[in-house]
């Protein structure tokens, strides 16, 4: 894919003093500009790299590593799927997408960590009961979840995809029980679920005063006002919505490359930044024609206010597992069920890793020798230091 034209980094150094200069921004938002802004230019230093076969040089700047940063993703995402990768099992995966009403979002918005800590904590709690009981699957599941927070136009529209695996292990773990080839269990059954579940949590997190309320949200402080803003949810069909199921491992790696690592919007999107205005691409997939791409034109500081929505709160885990891919069992959970499914063993994840570095190693030039660096570039004003490679 060739290189855009325009960057959010472009549209921060042309418009962030201005906006930060209006808004008061909470500190890690500062910090997240100033980590784009900077993004693989020289005052972040660098290394210089040569290669040991033909003597071709690079200059690389170092990369923010900043998780909004849309520069910054693509190795990042590469490790996580290479280790997926090596995780998955000869089964059917599903998609399942959770999603809250349009009601609640100005309230998630000024409670993101609650509200996004119970969209992770309700949608594992929603899948694992339904797929648990007898009359639906009986077994217990493995799946890992990812919160998006934006909708194309870069509204806030917070959602968790998750990849379930097609089937689980018995309760007493002697049996592997497949789901149904074309159907993971009812969506509808889930959504029920899902609602009660949700609006419970949230009626406890108001009662236990974890939620806060500001603006034109202040008078649901007040406990009868939040069960007026809850009640009418009650009775609305909540969005849980299954996508046909993975034809097999490569369309899940495929999904994988697509959702784990994406941020807010790609610079391949932005189309132009002049006079003041943005101009990006998006899709409306509610219309006929979903896949058509569109163009809409903000302000500067309109795109920059709607970027910074999708700013998480620091520390904030957006990707995570469950059931049998959680952390600390995951290894012998796998084991289990490849022992069970009769699959091979899982590959050497150093032998995957040394996979996937390898070609960014390789010189771009001769495609034999591999760079080795041989000067580091200070962050700060300075002379370039030799590498010591004694």
């Amino acid at each position: 894919m060739a290189q855009p034209v325009w960057e959010v980094a472009d549209i921060l150094r042309r418009h962030g003093d201005a906006y930060r200069a209006q808004h008061a921004l909470p500190a890690h938002q500062l910090r997240l500009m100033r980590a784009l802004q900077l993004c693989r230019t020289a005052p972040l230093g660098g290394h210089i790299e040569r290669c040991g076969h033909c003597d071709q040089q690079r200059i690389s700047y170092n990369s923010c590593r900043n998780r909004h940063c849309p520069k910054c993703q693509n190795l990042a995402r590469a490790q996580w799927i290479e280790n997926r990768k090596a995780e998955l099992l000869p089964i059917p995966y599903f998609h399942v997408v959770f999603t809250i009403p349009e009601q609640l979002n100005p309230l998630a918005l000024q409670n993101k960590k609650v509200f996004y800590d119970l969209l992770f904590t309700v949608s594992a709690a929603t899948l694992q009961t339904i797929a648990g009981d007898p009359k639906h699957l009986g077994a217990e599941i493995g799946f890992f979840s990812i919160l998006h927070t934006w909708g194309q136009t870069l509204t806030h529209h917070p959602h968790i995809h998750t990849v379930v695996t097609g089937g689980g292990l018995r309760s007493d773990r002697a049996a592997w029980i497949p789901s149904r080839q074309r159907f993971f269990v009812s969506v509808r059954v889930l959504a029920r679920l899902f609602r009660r579940l949700f609006l419970e949590a949230l009626q406890q997190a108001f009662q236990k005063e974890r939620l806060s309320f500001h603006g034109n949200l202040t008078p649901f402080a007040q406990p009868n006002a939040f069960r007026s803003l809850l009640a009418p949810l009650r009775q609305l069909q909540w969005v849980v919505y299954a996508k046909p199921p993975f034809g097999g491992p490569q369309q899940v790696i495929d999904y994988l490359g697509r959702y784990t690592h994406r941020v807010a919007i790609s610079n391949h999107r932005i189309r132009n930044v002049a006079d003041g205005q943005v101009t990006f691409q998006y899709k409306q997939y509610r219309a006929i024609e979903g896949q058509q791409a569109r163009e809409m034109t903000v302000t500067a500081e309109e795109f920059l206010r709607r970027f910074l929505l999708h700013s998480l709160p620091p520390g904030f885990q957006r990707i995570r597992h469950y059931g049998l891919l959680a952390s600390r069992p995951k290894r012998e959970n796998l084991a289990l069920c490849r022992q069970l499914l009769q699959a091979p063993p899982e590959p050497d994840k150093e032998a995957v890793q040394e996979r996937l570095l390898a070609p960014l190693l390789r010189c771009p030039k001769c495609h034999t020798g591999v760079m080795v660096r041989i000067l580091f570039l200070p962050s700060s004003t300075g002379r370039p230091q030799l590498v010591n490679t004694s």
